[in-house]
């Protein structure tokens, strides 16, 4: 640790706290989380879920695990430093932000996703605070302190997923659930970031499938016959309810948006496409490239001339351009400075 300089306390958690930080040889400021229980070996240390998925995942939209330190016991994540998360720009939103914007980011996550997913992970806590921003081109996804293992044995049992992005089959107290709740909290996130309001703000789990339903109308027995198997054994009955049109809940939303939208919002977890499929929805065909992010060379020269405070390295990392993915367009006058404030920086979330 004699290696960096603390600067600031960014945040503490149940198990574990973070320090804004800098590298004393290159003045780069990194985001050093530290573990509040003890880590007596390496092999333990080694062990942890956050550090099994971090090890195995090297992708532009991801967040970077830089370096492990394990120092008197005591165990450090070094991760690169963002200063904005989708949840502050979010809250910060005068009005709702244009399409192409929030299409990229809906884009990049499912970029990480697909990566996440077809490397052996699903994340089970997606949501705003843990979507880190470094301008409108670069979206990552970080705090993997609960992802699981595809291939790892159900029953799941441990808590997953803030409720308002937590999917029916979660809040059913499913313990052989996937891949799929990323796809469901996405969608929620999509939709949080057309209205710049939760999709579903429940204030419990009961509430959070009452408010589901209200929306999307009861599920259906045929359609999703584990679901009422689930809401059987909790004395659990669904509200009857027609539904309201997606369209008139995100009313700013293009019909691909919708098309989109919609697939995400499915009962049935084997309904919701998987990432890769998302990928092809005839929302991202819209004729102009993705932006992608800048190899670490050019975001070390870029520092260097001072147009930007710590771009993350990606000379490692896989970047996809999607062939028909739209331009980001600039933001509209009046949220140019709240772009340059959140997003222009970079965030760290805690586990």
């Amino acid at each position: 640790m004699n290696r960096y300089v603390v600067l600031q306390q960014l945040g503490d958690g149940t198990y574990g706290s973070v320090v804004l930080a800098q590298r004393r040889d290159t003045g780069e400021k990194v985001a050093i989380k530290r573990m509040k229980r003890k880590y007596y070996s390496w092999d333990e240390a080694m062990n942890l879920r956050e550090v099994k998925s971090l090890k195995k995942l090297n992708h532009a939209n991801i967040v970077k695990l830089r370096e492990v330190i394990r120092e008197n016991d005591t165990l450090y994540f070094v991760f690169e430093y963002m200063r904005g998360n989708l949840y502050q720009l979010i809250r910060d939103a005068e009005r709702a932000f244009p399409e192409p914007v929030l299409r990229n980011i809906v884009y990049q996550v499912l970029q990480g996703l697909a990566h996440m997913h077809r490397h052996g992970f699903f994340h089970r806590d997606l949501k705003p605070e843990n979507l880190l921003c470094a301008g409108p081109e670069l979206v990552k996804i970080a705090d993997l302190g609960l992802a699981r293992e595809v291939r790892s044995r159900p029953p799941y049992t441990d808590y997953v997923s803030t409720r308002w992005y937590r999917a029916p089959e979660v809040l059913l107290h499913d313990t052989r659930y996937g891949a799929p709740i990323d796809l469901w909290a996405l969608g929620c996130i999509m939709a949080e970031l057309y209205t710049c309001r939760p999709l579903f703000p429940g204030n419990s789990e009961i509430d959070q499938l009452h408010k589901i339903c209200a929306v999307l109308g009861t599920p259906d027995r045929d359609d999703w016959p584990e679901g009422y198997v689930l809401a059987d054994a909790l004395r659990f009955r669904f509200p009857s309810s027609a539904g309201v049109p997606l369209a008139r809940v995100v009313p700013s939303a293009s019909p691909p948006a919708l098309a989109l939208l919609t697939s995400f919002m499915r009962y049935a977890p084997r309904d919701r496409p998987t990432a890769p499929q998302a990928l092809r929805f005839p929302y991202f065909a819209v004729g102009a490239a993705l932006v992608v992010p800048p190899p670490a060379s050019r975001a070390r020269r870029s520092a260097a001339r001072g147009e930007t405070e710590n771009l993350a390295e990606h000379a490692r990392s896989p970047t996809t351009t999607a062939p028909l993915h739209a331009a980001i367009q600039p933001p509209p006058p009046h949220l140019r400075d709240r772009f340059a404030d959140i997003l222009g920086g970079e965030v760290v979330h805690e586990a």
